[in-house]
């Protein structure tokens, strides 16, 4: 129940009256500037109902005095950029990559563009900045299996390896445990011939020989590759799938044959261009 209002003794202030285990509320007014900005706001808030999108309606909402409009905002925005950009696509797409190289300004367009098409399209295998992972191989060395000029790297990233598409990377690896082109024992003495020519290994005569007859062909006979075939170098340190003795043997006996999609057809020309230039850019291109 409240009380009667009265002169607090301490403060010298009127009470409201109300009263709670003794305490006594004071009836202390608000500061005269709380009491203006209170007000503005509310001012505020009138003005802007009015003037912009506010009140929800059955179908729609009001739609203000001035007619803004953020979606219509942010198409203009987007058409504006996509104007900008569109020149310089324009020119891109007119102008072959090695011109693109030269023009500095042109370039600097190109990598930013295809450094942003790598994220949404490329990370997800190669990983941030092409590092590469455990079958994807990075992009940052140079370490190529199918070259790494910017033509190549435009073919590759063009019409991929190992797909449907016609002009695909499509050189194959034998099964030869899987297969039975070759014995459990042979397959651990070619092993520890791929070892050998990185100095890891003693290799046997019939290590050798087997390398000889079986993968010279295609990976050389001192086993450093062959990038027409997408064969990869033996003799370094750069493994795709690991570079330890079970991961080769596995490797001989079952074969890796990884694939990758053939871009053309799903990005444009000028976006393959970006995308090739910024993974020269990375360090590894040749």
């Amino acid at each position: 129940m409240p009380t009667k209002i009265e002169k607090d003794v301490l403060s010298g202030e009127d009470t409201t009256g109300h009263e709670w285990d003794g305490v006594k509320e004071l009836n202390t007014p608000l500061p005269t500037w709380w009491v203006y900005t209170f007000w503005a706001t509310i001012v505020f808030a009138a003005v802007y109902c009015v003037l912009y999108p506010s009140w929800p309606w059955l179908s729609g909402h009001t739609s203000g005095l001035l007619g803004y409009n953020s979606r219509v905002e942010l198409t203009r925005e987007l058409d504006a950029q996509a104007k900008a950009r569109g020149a310089f696509v324009d020119r891109i797409r007119a102008t072959p990559l090695a011109g693109i190289a030269k023009d500095p300004e042109l370039f600097s367009f190109a990598v930013a563009g295809g450094r942003s098409a790598f994220q949404t399209n490329c990370v997800q295998c190669h990983g941030a900045g092409g590092a590469g992972t455990r079958g994807f191989p990075t992009l940052v060395d140079d370490d190529w299996l199918w070259g790494g000029s910017l033509p190549q790297i435009y073919a590759t990233i063009e019409h991929g390896v190992r797909n449907t598409d016609d002009k695909s990377h499509q050189s194959l690896m034998p099964r030869f445990g899987a297969d039975g082109l070759l014995s459990g024992a042979q397959i651990g003495a070619v092993t520890d011939y791929v070892l050998s020519l990185s100095g890891r290994a003693k290799a046997t005569d019939d290590g050798a020989k087997l390398f000889q007859e079986q993968c010279a062909a295609c990976h050389g006979p001192e086993g450093k590759g062959n990038q027409e075939l997408g064969a990869p170098s033996l003799t370094d340190g750069i493994w795709l799938y690991g570079g330890d003795r079970e991961t080769i043997y596995q490797s001989i006996f079952f074969a890796r044959n990884g694939s990758m999609p053939a871009w053309a057809g799903r990005l444009d020309e000028a976006t393959i261009k970006m995308l090739a230039l910024y993974v020269h850019s990375l360090g590894g291109g040749k």
